[in-house]
């Protein structure tokens, strides 16, 4: 199942996306809104894998609002006025519905948030035994950014995001890292204890503060959500590393 989060400022309106949400069979409507705010409450406690998101809303429009998420889920962008449309494209919007639309042009838009889905969260399959995918015997990889070659300690990478096509790389201590590469790649050049928690997170288990049920802390201020699909993995690796009763 696909987690959903709907928003509209107009109560009719929203009433309409949950009507339709609850006729596609692969979408589950974790939560509906009426403001950016009270969807931001929502995502920062449950994992959303989709966005069906009116742009006109007051306070902060559903353009700025998915801009302002640091890996928004898979999004869909609902307004009456055609002019937004290729804007929403510009965010990596699956699709844009004008409205008024009809159940069929919602189905359509579902099945490309499923298509796009299914390709980010293909589950990952156990790798045969093998060396580490890095560049020497010091544990380090060379990355391009900013039309230059970095040489990397795999053990500063504290995580990595997923935008796109691109990597934003954190690193211990030092300025991000942005970098043209696919999460697969980087999955193969990192040891075990970097784990894929969500579509678009990687993690350095050694520099986990805390787990909980749907996020992992990093600090104080960081909080990465984890995806259904991976939490068995996660749970399997907390149990090797476990020492309770």
């Amino acid at each position: 199942m696909i987690r959903t989060l709907i928003i509209d400022d107009e109560p009719l309106a929203l009433q309409q996306l949950a009507a339709y949400t609850a006729k596609v069979p692969f979408l589950e409507l974790v939560a509906q809104c009426q403001s950016a705010m009270e969807a931001r409450e929502i995502m920062e406690n449950e994992q959303i894998d989709a966005l069906f998101v009116d742009i006109n809303m007051p306070d902060v429009n559903g353009m700025d609002f998915v801009r302002s998420l640091q890996a928004p889920p898979i999004v869909v962008f609902t307004t009456a006025y055609s002019e937004y449309a290729v804007e929403g494209y510009k965010v990596d919007a699956v699709d844009y519905l004008l409205k008024p639309f009809s159940l069929d042009d919602f189905r359509r838009a579902a099945l490309r948030v499923k298509k796009r889905y299914e390709l980010e969260n293909v589950v990952p399959q156990a790798a045969p035994a093998a060396p580490l995918h890095v560049e020497s015997e010091d544990d380090t990889i060379f990355l391009k950014t900013d039309h230059r070659v970095v040489r990397v300690d795999i053990n500063d990478i504290r995580y990595v995001v997923g935008m796109a096509e691109y990597l934003k790389i954190h690193l211990e201590g030092q300025k991000p890292l942005v970098v043209l590469l696919s999460m697969k790649k980087m999955e193969e050049r990192l040891p075990s204890y970097f784990l894929r928690i969500h579509r678009s997170y990687i993690v350095n288990m050694k520099k986990v503060v805390e787990v909980t049920k749907n996020r992992i802390v990093m600090d104080a201020d960081t909080y990465l959500p984890v995806g259904d699909i991976y939490k068995e993995a996660l749970s399997a690796y907390l149990a090797d590393k476990y020492l309770g009763r």
